[in-house]
């Protein structure tokens, strides 16, 4: 009994003191929301060409002896001082004769990534990122989207298709890679591509709406309260969640829906119109292998087999928008680091008394 009052106590303290320090993070939180700015950031542009080539000179260096590695790295980096100086002696020759042109620029792979939840929240970084791409691409210039997203709110995904077309209507190549899952709104995304790869277990497909919500209404009647909801216009609002649902209402929110699927379907015509799209658009979804065969998707590939086979003709770049976080968001995020920590403690101490 002692120790069941001590530990009572101890519990009731840790509580009282985590209560208090979630009650400044959520103020915290609440203040940083209200005085944030939209669109602020910066835009992180690696080369990722350079990456991968030391990934694979280390693989290298470490299956040969350590005496040939070493003589290898010396003839190497005489190799290179040798074709630089070279380099730049024809470079001289040329501009003396004038003859020396500007070198041609080659061309370039940039990789965005876009991890799709339910509202699409992904959108806003889409954005920003497409703006700036937009100022800088050429017309040799291809752009690879990682995509996965199980989809989400129509609204949502609609934006972040149209950031893609603005891509397409550039004159730049898209090309949409598919490693796990991009269905519905993923879809939607996906089939703006130049060329969707994907992945041969990945998830494709579900051309479909789906919109569902509980209804309390008998629940409210049989313990006698009242719903007053008023509305102008005959169909302001169809089905609710706490009024009397009727059949016309049903009705109507059903065309709705059934409204929402025709503009998906032809949305996707639309963009690859060699589809079948009546017999895909059922709400299925296909692993990648079978999505190639009914022409949902282009070629079975993973995106780091797309971006190796580039590395020697493209410089390959990932980037990647970072919205810029002010002090609030800051110190928020250093409060929660803190309170997992105080939670971790607090399960060790707890766990420590229960030991034999």
């Amino acid at each position: 009994m002692e120790f069941l009052a001590e530990y009572g106590l101890f519990f009731a303290k840790a509580l009282t003191v985590v209560a208090a320090v979630g009650a400044v993070v959520m103020l915290i939180a609440a203040v940083g929301q209200r005085q944030r700015g939209e669109g602020e950031g910066q835009i992180e542009n690696k080369r990722l060409n350079a990456r991968y080539q030391d990934l694979k000179d280390a693989l290298k260096e470490a299956t040969l002896d350590p005496e040939v590695a070493k003589e290898k790295r010396k003839a190497e980096k005489k190799s290179d001082k040798k074709a630089n100086k070279e380099k730049a002696k024809a470079a001289k020759k040329q501009l003396k004769e004038g003859e020396l042109e500007p070198p041609e620029s080659e061309p370039k792979l940039y990789v965005l990534d876009f991890d799709g939840d339910i509202r699409a929240s992904e959108v806003e970084r889409l954005r920003e990122e497409v703006s700036v791409l937009l100022n800088e691409l050429s017309e040799q210039d291809e752009v690879l989207l990682r995509l996965e997203s199980p989809g989400g709110v129509v609204h949502g995904y609609g934006l972040a298709a149209s950031q893609l077309r603005r891509i397409k209507d550039s004159g730049v190549r898209l090309t949409i890679a598919v490693d796990k899952v991009a269905a519905s709104g993923g879809y939607m995304m996906a089939c703006v591509a130049d060329t969707i790869i994907s992945a041969p277990f990945a998830v494709i497909g579900s051309i479909g709406v789906v919109a569902q919500l509980p209804n309390f209404h008998r629940l409210l009647k049989k313990n006698d309260i009242d719903f007053e909801m008023i509305t102008a216009g005959e169909h302001k609002r169809t089905l609710t969640v706490f009024g009397e649902n009727t059949d016309e209402d049903r009705t109507k929110f059903r065309e709705d829906i059934e409204d929402t699927h025709e503009l998906f379907k032809e949305f996707v015509q639309e963009n690859r119109p060699a589809l079948d799209v009546p017999s895909v658009a059922t709400g299925e979804v296909w692993f990648g292998k079978r999505a190639l065969a009914v022409g949902l998707v282009d070629t079975l590939q993973t995106s780091d087999d797309y971006i190796q086979q580039r590395l020697d003709s493209h410089g390959v770049f990932s980037l990647r928008f970072v919205p810029r976080k002010n002090w609030q968001q800051r110190l928020g995020i250093a409060t929660e680091h803190a309170l997992e920590r105080v939670f971790l403690r607090l399960w060790q101490a707890a766990t420590s008394r229960q030991r034999f």
